[in-house]
């Protein structure tokens, strides 16, 4: 029994430091999102940092409809690196848990 407790301790430490890995490797995971017509694109790490924003010039005339475009597409941008960052942690975090019974965290 203890050792088996030592056994899943060290595989929690372990898989401790690989979400961590992930998180970090994550920083380097870019998604692109633009608005339907490509006026407005954004740039943002998997960890929802955003790295650039390109802005058609015809916006810049009517300061409320950019303000709308920047809205939906970082919106959009940001659920979609969401989905990425999440997808990643879950994936490392079951592939490390260990196999204690009546804790299926993640079907």
């Amino acid at each position: 029994m203890f050792g088996d407790m030592m056994g899943m301790m060290n595989k929690l430490k372990e898989t401790q430091k690989k979400v961590e890995e992930t998180k970090e490797r994550l920083n380097h995971v870019l998604v692109d999102e633009q608005s339907s017509d490509g006026k407005v694109k954004v740039t943002l790490t998997a960890n929802r940092a955003i790295k650039s924003i390109a802005i058609d010039d015809e916006l810049l005339q009517d300061k409320e409809m950019l303000e709308d475009y920047l809205i939906l597409t970082l919106n959009n941008a940001i659920e979609k690196a969401t989905g990425v960052n999440e997808t990643e942690l879950a994936a490392v975090a079951k592939d490390g848990m260990p196999n204690i019974p009546g804790l299926d965290m993640f079907k």
